[in-house]
C-alpha cells in the first residue's frame, strides 16, 4: 500500500493532546478522519511522537497507508479541506518507502519553549508562551542549560507515569536564545535537541533553567539536582503552552 510521511502544525490549546484518547478531540483523531473522509477508508495514523494536551507542533511528522496512490499534494490539500476548522494544517506530503516509519525512522527531535517576560497580560500570544512576571538572566539559564548537556540519568526531570523503559537519555542541545519583540518584556526561546525524550523533560528543564534565570538557583544546583536523580529535586515544571515540536529527523 502506498505511505505518505505527513508533516504537521497545530495549535494545541483546544485538544487534549496528541494521542487518540476516549473522551475529547485528538490531533491524531482529527487527521484521521480527514485522511478516512477524503480517501474513503479507515485510516491509522502514525505519529512520530506524542504531545501533551496543550502543547503544539511547527513540524510534526507521522504516516499513513493509503489503498491507492494518490498525488502527495492531493493528499496534503484533502486532508487540509477536511481538518477545517480545527487549527491543523497539513504543510507537505510525501511518498515514502514501505519501511519508513514516522516514529521508529526518527533520529532526532527538536523542541523549542518560548518564555515572554513582561508584567502586562499576553493577548495575541495567550496559550502561545509561558509569561514570565520578572526579567531573567539568560546568560544563567543558559549556563545551567550547558549541565544538562551529554547522556544522564534524567530521573529528576522525569514524570512520574513516564513509561520509557530507562531514564537514560542524550541531550545533545540545550540552548537559551534571546529574541527581540515589539512591546514590553522579552523573549527567550530553550531549543532542546536529542534523539528522543522522556515524558514531560523538555517542560520540567525549562522549569528549572526558569528557576536559575530568577536568581533562585545557580547552575551549580541543576548539577545538584540531575545527580540526585530524584524528581523532587526538580524545579517547577514549566507549563505545556509554551512548547512547540519543531523538528523531527530521519
Amino acid at each position: 500500500m502506498p505511505r505518505y510521511k505527513l508533516t504537521i502544525e497545530y495549535d494545541g490549546t483546544p485538544f487534549v493532546g496528541w494521542q487518540i484518547q476516549a473522551e475529547g478531540l485528538s490531533v491524531q483523531g482529527l487527521l484521521a478522519r480527514a485522511a478516512e473522509r477524503f480517501a474513503s477508508e479507515p485510516v491509522a495514523v502514525h505519529g512520530a511522537g506524542r504531545t501533551d494536551a496543550g502543547v503544539h507542533a511547527t513540524g510534526q511528522v507521522a504516516h499513513v497507508e493509503l489503498s491507492r496512490d494518490w498525488r502527495p499534494d492531493t493528499v496534503r490539500d484533502a486532508m487540509n479541506a477536511h481538518l477545517r476548522p480545527h487549527p491543523i494544517a497539513v504543510l507537505a506530503a510525501e511518498a515514502v518507502a514501505d519501511d519508513f516509519h514516522a516514529r521508529f525512522s526518527a533520529t532526532g527531535r527538536r523542541y523549542v519553549y518560548r518564555i515572554i517576560t513582561r508584567r502586562p497580560d499576553l493577548a495575541l500570544e495567550r496559550d502561545r508562551a509561558w509569561r514570565v512576571l520578572r526579567p531573567l538572566d539568560a546568560e544563567a539559564m543558559a549556563q545551567g542549560a550547558a549541565r544538562l548537556i551529554g547522556r544522564h540519568d534524567f530521573t529528576t526531570f522525569r514524570a512520574v507515569g513516564c513509561q520509557a523503559a530507562s531514564p537514560l537519555k542524550t541531550l545533545d542541545r540545550l540552548e537559551v536564545e534571546r529574541v527581540a519583540i515589539e512591546g514590553p518584556g522579552m523573549e527567550l526561546r530553550v531549543h532542546a535537541q536529542a534523539r528522543s525524550f522522556l515524558h514531560h523533560q523538555v517542560r520540567s528543564m525549562v522549569g528549572t533553567l526558569v528557576k536559575v534565570g530568577e536568581g533562585a538557583w545557580t547552575p551549580d544546583d541543576v548539577t545538584a539536582a540531575l545527580e540526585a536523580k530524584d524528581r523532587a529535586r526538580c524545579g517547577p515544571m514549566a507549563p505545556a503552552a509554551g512548547l512547540y515540536l519543531a523538528e523531527v529527523t530521519y
